[in-house]
């Protein structure tokens, strides 16, 4: 946060002389965005629990891309729309053969501690923070799955520090450009979907060293914290998240055009945003537990909040702020539960939280060979 707020007094003149240098002379009302799902193929990114990178950055990917062609005058190309290995030279290529306006990697974050949690968005920077260069060392790592690396690369070695450094902003003006939609993503994700907020950052990435037009690379969150991966690894937490970017790039293009967001628009976009959360909730009543696979052998666990005759809205008050919720249907009582885990211990920290939530009345169901029985 500090990196923002050294840059905030500043950026507003800043931003608008980029805007008027850079995108003053554009003769076409379309907007290109290139929006670029991190890893793919033999490089699945990180995985812990059981959460793939390269699969939820992918479903995130690709509803952000829908979410931005249902707009008027947005033209959305993808590095990739499957599991398939895309050269990290390749991808801002893409971008900067069809001379796009906007630059967008997804991808989500790990380390071995499993506590961190939380979003973050990259721009294109120097920064010698040790957190950083790790960041930008695996993201960059991928280079090394490549045939020919050494030679594409001329040189670049992902895990030297020194290399990272040597990297330079293709245009100093883009990184204002940059920063604000990051800006935008960030405060997008923890206004409205009360997420935690790593920042904006600046550091050394090759993805966006090479595109000619403004970008940024966003890591949705930490896949080695088990409740963060949970949620990066729904539906609805997709969703929610690419629900988040899309209007912030929405936002950015109205800068680029120098249309600045009406009260309309906002409520336009918050009137979206409610019909794609009613849209998930009518998916989950529709599959109820069945969502849920269980392999035979294997032991689920949920907590259950309390049991209804009545058919309740997923997203309703009624579980007091308590998100991934599900159902069963037996016997004309529909039970709601709150989480899933495959671990017994990680279980008992969901039913203590249900608890300090005001659900005395909960407690832990296991799910096993077809059955479900409580766990005392």
């Amino acid at each position: 946060m500090r990196f923002l707020n050294n840059i905030k007094t500043c950026f507003s003149i800043l931003f608008l002389f980029c805007i008027l240098n850079v995108f003053g002379q554009s003769d076409s009302n379309t907007f290109s965005i290139v929006l670029d799902a991190g890893h793919g193929g033999k490089d699945p990114g990180n995985s812990y629990h059981g959460f793939v990178e390269k699969d939820i950055a992918l479903k995130t990917t690709l509803k952000v891309g829908k979410f931005l062609e249902r707009e008027k005058d947005f033209t959305v190309t993808y590095t990739r729309k499957t599991d398939e290995f895309i050269e990290l030279v390749n991808r801002p290529k893409i971008a900067n053969k069809i001379d796009a306006n906007l630059f967008v990697s997804i991808h989500c974050n790990s380390v071995k501690n499993f506590e961190p949690a939380g979003t973050e968005t990259f721009v294109m920077g120097l920064s010698r923070t040790n957190m950083n260069m790790e960041v930008a060392k695996k993201e960059n790592s991928v280079i090394l799955l490549e045939d020919n690396y050494k030679k594409t690369y001329q040189g670049f070695d992902p895990s030297k520090p020194e290399n990272l450094i040597g990297l330079q902003i293709i245009q100093e003006e883009n990184l204002y450009s940059s920063i604000s939609l990051a800006t935008t993503i960030q405060e997008n994700f923890t206004n409205r979907l009360n997420r935690k907020t790593r920042g904006v950052k600046q550091q050394p990435l090759w993805v966006l060293d090479a595109a000619k037009m403004p970008g940024v690379l966003i890591e949705l969150g930490f896949l080695s914290n088990k409740e963060e991966g949970e949620y990066l690894n729904s539906d609805e937490g997709q969703t929610e998240m690419a629900r988040q970017i899309a209007n912030a790039i929405i936002h950015y293009k109205k800068m680029y055009f120098n249309e600045p967001l009406t009260e309309e628009d906002i409520s336009a976009i918050d009137k979206k945003f409610k019909e794609d959360q009613k849209e998930i909730a009518d998916t989950a009543m529709a599959k109820p537990e069945e969502t849920v696979k269980v392999e035979p052998g294997q032991a689920l666990y949920k907590i259950q909040l309390f049991a209804s005759s009545k058919k309740k809205d997923l997203y309703s008050n009624d579980f007091k702020g308590l998100k991934d919720i599900s159902f069963t249907f037996e016997n004309n009582l529909y039970r709601y539960y709150y989480g899933k885990s495959y671990d017994l211990e990680y279980t008992k920290k969901m039913y203590s939280e249900a608890k300090n939530h005001g659900f005395s009345d909960a407690f832990i169901v296991l799910f096993a060979d077809g059955k479900a029985s409580a766990v005392k």
